[in-house]
């Protein structure tokens, strides 16, 4: 999930999204770093976001108007140049 390229867009810090889903700004940090979280805690996260107009879109699916999407990151080693 990319919730830090969502928070960018809507200028939210990490402490106001918190505050937005009642969880701590660790586990926003946490959430952002990819460590597995509690469903529930997902959820909450989720549903603040959407809150603030953010639209979570299957993979593959594309919404109407202008949005954002972001290819899941490679998985091959890049060398130095």
């Amino acid at each position: 999930m990319q919730c830090r390229a969502a928070r960018a867009i809507l200028s939210l810090g990490v402490r106001e999204l918190a505050a937005l889903a009642g969880v701590s700004p660790d586990t926003v940090a946490r959430f952002e770093r990819g460590a597995a979280l509690k469903p529930a805690t997902v959820a909450r996260l989720c549903s603040a976001l959407e809150a603030q107009g953010v639209k979570f879109l299957a993979p593959g699916e594309r919404a109407s108007g202008v949005g954002l999407s972001l290819a899941a990151p490679s998985r091959t080693k890049r060398t130095s140049r």
